[in-house]
């Protein structure tokens, strides 16, 4: 009987995100429409832009808007350009519901060993999870306790957010899972053994831990249906594990990898995550060149949004938010502010931050910019309380 990372990790983990609502897909059996360049399910994202919509869209022209946004993708941006259209629409259309917490309105798809090539290269991600068949993420495993695998498979993703060829893909990418499905071991200084989250870069990647604080979150997720199971495992060829006790183990919802998909790709999670947990942050060097940096939000800074919000919705008015340095103070701000604005219950919010130090004022005045807010500066007590007025 196989025990590997497929069987140990690969496919329960592929169980479970059909436990969260997610469709399975055979890309063997596949009969719909892919586009090579980008992977994009072309017929599935035409079916939601025109639920979505109320529009009625041939794949034809659904085609055009995803050459369009291969275009955009080919820029050295970090998908920057290409977020924006998500997040935004593009020329009016809507491509993902951001309010679809129950996904009855989206699509979400889940397919294994998608090959993301470019003439000679490719790469095949473990796992990729796709919102309207947009693939805009993906989750690389290893057997249980390899911390060689861990190592190994972050240098080979080093090469390919580096390679140009993979462009395309890359900056399509919005979270990177990596897991060995063994639980975290806080003493080693390079952790290597646990179920870590990352978002791209063409220079180094940053992979953060992730722990859950809604315990309910992890222990409420449904059954597994005995027939998807089954189709899952007879078309990757691994019905005879079924019944193994390492399979029955590594299916349960809180195994270190199964325990990451929910907490990162549950609906909420997921739709929260692309919208508000993401900044991309231009930083200027000593020798006076400019960096774009793409940042997605650790686990302590979300979780601390979301217990400002519930502060808020439950009308507390005041509140304290104790932070590190170095911990992420400015982006949490950015990322809180934009999340608030977004909130149509609170009207015209306005945001005051107080600073001590004027390069303090600098570094938060330029994350606000350079993740598209327009702060206004007071330089004076008087002049505050003017533009507290207006």
């Amino acid at each position: 009987m196989p025990h590997n990372e497929n069987s140990r990790v690969k496919i329960p983990a592929l169980v479970h995100f059909t436990r969260l609502g997610y469709k399975y897909i055979s890309l063997r059996k596949y009969e719909g429409v892919v586009d090579d360049d980008t992977n994009i399910l072309v017929d599935v994202l035409c079916d939601a832009i025109n639920r979505i919509n109320a529009t009625s869209l041939t794949t034809t022209d659904v085609q055009k808007i995803v050459n369009a946004l291969k275009a955009m993708l080919e820029n050295d941006d970090l998908g920057r350009e290409f977020y924006s259209v998500l997040i935004n629409g593009y020329n009016g259309l809507k491509l993902i519901d951001f309010e679809d917490f129950g996904g009855t309105v989206n699509s979400y798809h889940v397919v294994t060993e998608m090959t993301c090539k470019n003439g000679s290269d490719e790469f095949r991600p473990d796992i990729t999870p796709l919102i309207n068949g947009i693939p805009l993420a993906f989750i690389e495993v290893k057997k249980p306790n390899n911390k060689g695998g861990i190592k190994a498979e972050y240098d080979r993703m080093l090469m390919r957010v580096k390679n140009k060829k993979f462009r395309r893909f890359i900056n399509l990418t919005q979270i990177m899972v990596f897991s060995n499905n063994s639980e975290y071991d806080d003493t080693e200084a390079i952790p290597l053994e646990g179920a870590f989250y990352s978002t791209i870069s063409y220079e180094k990647l940053f992979f953060s831990h992730f722990r859950e604080e809604d315990e309910k979150l992890l222990t409420s997720v449904p059954e597994k249906d005995e027939a998807v199971e089954n189709f899952i495992l007879t078309d990757n060829n691994l019905s005879s594990i079924k019944y193994s006790p390492e399979y029955v183990t590594n299916s349960s919802p809180v195994s270190p990898t199964n325990r990451i998909i929910t907490s990162l790709f549950s609906f909420e999670r997921i739709l929260t995550f692309l919208k508000y947990a993401i900044a991309y942050v231009e930083r200027t060097d000593e020798n006076g060149i400019t960096h774009l940096e793409k940042h997605l939000m650790r686990y302590p800074q979300f979780f601390a949004t979301k217990a400002i919000e519930n502060k808020l919705n439950a009308g507390v008015k005041n509140g304290i938010i104790w932070h590190t340095q170095g911990s992420g103070k400015s982006l949490t701000m950015v990322m809180l502010a934009k999340r608030i604005i977004a909130d149509k219950t609170i009207v015209s919010p306005r945001f005051v931050l107080v600073c001590d130090r004027l390069n303090l004022i600098k570094q938060l005045r330029d994350n606000f910019v350079h993740t598209g807010m327009d702060p206004v500066e007071a330089t004076t007590g008087r002049g505050l309380v003017s533009l507290l007025k207006d």
